[in-house]
C-alpha cells in the first residue's frame, strides 16, 4: 500500500476525464482520497461495481458553492485542483476553491493549468490559468502546477459533421497530449515518497510530438477510414462559423483563441516532463489513436459527408 506523504487528498473533479483517472490510479495505490463531486450517481467504481478502496465521496455544487468546498476540504492535506468551466467570472470562481482550501487547513495544492500560462497568452482561457496560478503562488500554500497541453480527445473533437476541422491554425504545430499522461504524472506528484521536492514546481505536460491539424487530419484518416481535412479559416470565419452554437462570447473567444494560440506557435513546445516523472514516454496522437478507440469511436457512427 502506497500512502500520500502529505496525508489525505482531495480529487475535485472527480467524475471528469482526468479526475476519475486519478482516482483509479490513486486506489491502486492505496493511497486516502477523497473525491469531490456535483452527482454522486456519477462516482468512479471498480468494473464490479463496488466503490473505489480507501475513498470517501463528498458533494458540492461546484466550486461556486464555498460553503461546501470549504467542507470538503475539511481535514485534507492535498488537493489536488481541477479549472473551473470556463465562464466570465472563472479566475473568481477558481481563486475562491483555493480560499476554500486554505480556510479548510489544506497544506498543498496541485494545480491543473495550460502550458504558456501568461497575462498576454494569445489563447484567453491560459490568460484566466495565469491569474489563477498567480493568486496560488501568493497563498504561501505548498503549490505545484502542472502545465497541460491541448488534450488528444480535444483535437478529435475538433472534427466537424463534415469531416472536416476548422479553425484558424495556420501551419501551427501543437504538442497535444493523452488524459492518462496527465493521470500518470499527478499521481507521481501527489504521491512520491519525498512530495516536497515538487513543491512551487511548474511542470509542462506534453506529448511527445507537436503536430500540425493537416497532420492530425491525416492521422484521423487512416484511423477511421473516413476523408478527414483540415481547413485554415479566417478569424472572421472561425466566428462567423461557431454563431448559431449559442454560445457566450468568452466561450467563443476562448474556441477562436485556442486555434490562433496554434498558430502563434505557443502550444507547439515539446515538455519531457511526462517521461522523467513517470518513467516512460508520453504517448504520441497516433499511439493514443491506437490505445483508445473508445474515444473517437463516434467519428465511425457518422452519416458520408455529403457532396460540397
Amino acid at each position: 500500500m502506497r500512502w500520500s506523504a502529505d496525508g489525505l487528498i482531495a480529487v475535485t473533479g472527480a467524475t471528469g476525464r482526468l479526475g476519475s483517472r486519478l482516482a483509479f490510479r490513486l486506489a491502486a495505490e492505496g493511497a486516502h482520497q477523497r473525491l469531490v463531486v456535483r452527482d454522486r450517481s456519477r462516482v468512479p467504481r471498480l468494473s464490479d461495481g463496488r466503490p473505489l478502496p480507501e475513498c470517501e465521496v463528498v458533494t458540492a455544487d461546484g466550486y461556486e458553492d464555498v460553503a461546501g468546498m470549504r467542507a470538503a476540504f475539511d481535514g485534507v492535506q492535498t488537493a489536488f485542483l481541477v479549472s473551473a468551466k470556463e465562464s466570465a467570472d472563472r479566475v473568481a470562481v477558481q481563486t475562491g476553491a483555493i480560499d476554500a482550501a486554505i480556510a479548510a487547513g489544506v497544506e498543498r495544492l496541485v494545480y491543473v493549468s495550460f502550458v504558456g500560462a501568461a497575462p498576454n497568452a494569445v489563447f484567453t482561457f491560459a490568460r484566466d490559468h495565469w491569474a489563477t496560478e498567480q493568486h496560488l503562488r501568493r497563498t504561501g500554500l505548498r503549490w505545484t502546477i502542472l502545465r497541460d497541453n491541448l488534450y488528444h480527445q480535444a483535437l478529435a473533437s475538433f472534427v466537424g459533421p463534415d469531416d472536416v476541422i476548422r479553425g484558424p491554425a495556420g501551419d501551427g504545430l501543437v504538442a497535444s497530449v493523452a488524459h492518462d499522461d496527465v493521470a500518470d504524472v499527478a499521481t507521481a506528484v501527489l504521491l512520491d515518497e519525498k512530495p516536497r521536492r515538487h513543491d512551487g514546481v511548474t511542470y509542462d505536460v506534453t506529448g511527445p510530438i507537436a503536430l500540425s491539424l493537416t497532420h492530425v487530419a491525416a492521422l484521423l484518416t487512416l484511423a477511421t477510414g473516413r476523408q478527414i481535412t483540415y481547413h485554415a479559416e479566417t478569424v472572421e470565419e472561425a466566428y462567423a462559423s461557431r454563431a448559431a452554437l449559442g454560445a457566450t462570447d468568452v466561450e467563443l473567444a476562448g474556441w477562436v483563441s485556442s486555434y490562433t494560440a496554434i498558430a502563434a506557435g505557443e502550444l507547439a513546445h515539446v515538455s519531457h516532463d511526462v517521461s522523467r516523472l513517470v518513467g516512460r514516454p508520453a504517448r504520441s496522437f497516433e499511439q493514443w489513436l491506437d490505445d483508445y478507440p473508445i474515444e473517437w469511436e463516434h467519428l465511425l457512427s457518422r452519416e458520408p459527408a455529403g457532396p460540397d
